[in-house]
């Protein structure tokens, strides 16, 4: 049965417009990688700047390896532990210039305290190539399709910490 009190309790995410979903590994079988990895980064870096994987992978692991030489932080304990390697994953404080270096601007979504505002939903985000921040992921949407290996969209539910444009 139909209620009204059920369209003004559902979460504004329930009444959202759904991405696209495509699989993409942003080149990274091509490149001769195989199995899995934590490289979301790289993938999303690689598909939403149109940038060979590999190239992605070498820059990200020049920048790694530089970041743990330069500082004495956690982030650069854990690199210096583990290797400069992007499939051990990557700190937003390496990938960030690198992303804004290829053109892209960052846009915050949300604030501390303030909940969640954005959904990775079609209504909530802009077209272009963009490069999403999601808890503990990154993935490219392009014009509305989620690039990435699997759909981490949630049914529209996933809050956006911000995005990277293509300006």
């Amino acid at each position: 049965m139909f209620s009204f009190l059920n369209l003004f309790t559902r979460p504004s995410h329930a009444r959202g417009q759904e991405l696209g979903f495509q699989v993409n590994d942003g080149g990274r079988a091509l490149a001769g990688f195989k199995g899995g990895a934590g490289d979301c980064v790289v993938r999303a870096i690689a598909i939403a700047a149109h940038l060979p994987y590999l190239q992605v992978y070498k820059d990200l692991r020049a920048a790694n390896a530089a970041y743990a030489d330069q500082r004495n932080d956690k982030l650069a304990r854990r690199l210096n532990a583990k290797g400069a390697s992007p499939r051990n994953g990557n700190h937003r404080n390496v990938f960030h210039d690198y992303i804004l270096s290829h053109g892209f601007e960052w846009v915050p979504t949300m604030q501390v305290g303030a909940g969640c505002k954005v959904h990775l939903l079609a209504n909530e985000l802009p077209s272009g190539r963009l490069i999403v921040k999601v808890s503990k992921h990154l993935t490219a949407v392009i014009d509305g399709v989620i690039q990435d290996t699997h759909n981490p969209s949630r049914g529209g539910s996933r809050c956006v910490y911000g995005y990277y444009i293509l300006r």
